[in-house]
């Protein structure tokens, strides 16, 4: 691997679409996010540490927004939900209700989070392949915008649910379009063989629409596909967006016009200079109302309302982590010598690089790197070989102490954070007009013994 095109270069004014927006280098070489030094934010709140740029946040979210109701203003209108399994908290949920997004949440969990930020439940929908009776019962208690279904069997127990209830459930179903889209496998969701969704080629989903509108306490609002995560091009939203509308009008010459189609997220981001630039949302959407403008010209029917699910196209970028350096050694490998350089955190803080082989960057932030770069593999401090945090990398010379910054760990670093080896979780510090406060504490190790009841 060229090295060269692995090494992130830290902001100089240039975007990169890896750092985030408000990220810069002071005068010695040390890096700053919206003002405030890493060295402050290292001896205020310890390493590891999740910093949220949260004007770059702010700006993402907002620019979806912008983009859809740009895009489907003379259709049939769209919503942004933003994604909260890539990272949510009380406050991110009400930051993005602010910003005019509603919320995708995927658990009991992440749904009392969305309320418990302000977020109303209207502005709520529910996702899942095997939800509990207790999380419908509160997403119909808190008045959820939809519940997506997932599977025939669901089907009928939302609508147990409802009936028991005496309340009439709004639903989505989940379609498996067959589209393949995204990188490793396991983000890949619309294929046929894995857990997710009503497959249209055997004719679950096309037996879900008759059986929901034939219900009397189900109301079939909508039709929802996603196809993968971390998807780079727009063509194969384009192409499960005509799968889905295609349903769409087949339904409707069965007598059922369904009103809403939510078209999922997995809208890419940068994390190497080996990556393209990902489309802008404006890019995005515009592949989206194309298919729907050509369906509306083709068939007849009204626009539908168009849903999408960016998540960690809006938290990625915006967050790096920030960790300090231990113990360092270089070996010889087949291929040459490589330095490894161990930091206080690890897979525990961002399983990705571990679960399915994610790429990262990272850089010496507190000082002005100098010194011959070194081939360099950033691994963690737990009792695993496969503990690594960037694969490989070019760095200059790193000493102990030293604090090094891995951007774009927004999305599914603290969201899948781990106690293993007993490490706590770390903090998320939000940095915003040269101030930082703590929106997640550090978890402490009290914290973890006092779940221990032996």
């Amino acid at each position: 691997m060229d090295l060269e095109q692995v090494t992130a270069p830290l902001p100089d004014g240039t975007p990169t679409g890896i750092w985030s927006q408000n990220a810069t280098l002071t005068a010695t070489g040390e890096l700053q996010v919206a003002g405030v030094r890493v060295t402050e934010l290292a001896t205020e709140f310890g390493t590891p540490a999740y910093i949220l740029d949260v004007a770059d946040m702010r700006a993402r979210a907002q620019a979806w927004v912008a983009a859809a109701t740009e895009a489907f203003a003379e259709l049939g209108g769209a919503a942004v939900y933003y994604a909260g399994k890539a990272f949510l908290s009380k406050a991110v949920a009400r930051w993005m209700y602010e910003a005019g997004l509603h919320i995708d949440t995927a658990s009991e969990g992440e749904l009392r989070t969305a309320l418990a930020g302000g977020v109303p439940g209207s502005y709520c929908g529910l996702h899942g392949n095997n939800k509990s009776v207790a999380e419908i019962e509160l997403a119909l208690e808190a008045g959820v915008a939809h519940i997506v279904v997932d599977s025939l069997a669901e089907l009928e127990l939302v609508a147990r649910i409802a009936t028991e209830h005496d309340t009439v459930a709004p639903i989505y179903l989940r379609l498996t379009t067959g589209v393949h889209a995204g990188g490793h496998e396991f983000i890949a969701t619309a294929h046929e063989d894995q857990k997710f969704g009503l497959s249209i080629a055997t004719g679950a989903a096309q037996l879900a629409i008759e059986r929901a509108h034939a219900h009397p306490q189900l109301e079939l609002l909508g039709l929802h596909s996603h196809i993968g995560s971390q998807i780079l091009a727009t063509d194969g939203f384009a192409r499960a967006a005509k799968a889905v509308l295609d349903v769409r009008a087949q339904a409707a010459q069965r007598g059922v016009v369904i009103p809403e189609i939510d078209l999922g997220g997995g809208y890419g981001v940068r994390y190497t200079s080996n990556d393209a630039l990902p489309p802008a949302p404006a890019e995005f959407v515009a592949a989206l109302a194309g298919a729907v403008r050509d369906h509306v010209a083709e068939t007849g029917l009204p626009a539908p309302h168009i849903a999408i699910e960016p998540g960690r196209a809006i938290i990625g970028p915006a967050m790096l982590t920030l960790y300090t350096v231990g113990t360092i050694k270089d070996v010889m490998t087949d291929s040459g010598p490589r330095r490894y350089v161990s930091v206080d955190g690890g897979m525990s803080d961002n399983l990705r690089p571990a679960l399915y082989g994610a790429d990262y960057t990272a850089a010496i932030v507190n000082r002005q790197a100098d010194g011959a770069v070194q081939r360099t593999r950033v691994v963690g401090k737990h009792c695993e070989s496969g503990d690594i945090v960037v694969r490989d990398v070019a760095l200059a010379e790193v000493a102990a102490g030293d604090l090094l910054a891995v951007p774009v760990t927004g999305a599914y670093g603290r969201a899948m954070a781990s106690n293993y080896n007993m490490i706590s979780r770390p903090p998320v510090v939000a940095v915003a007009d040269g101030a930082a406060r703590v929106l997640i504490r550090r978890e402490t190790i009290a914290d973890q013994l006092a779940l221990d009841v032996s």
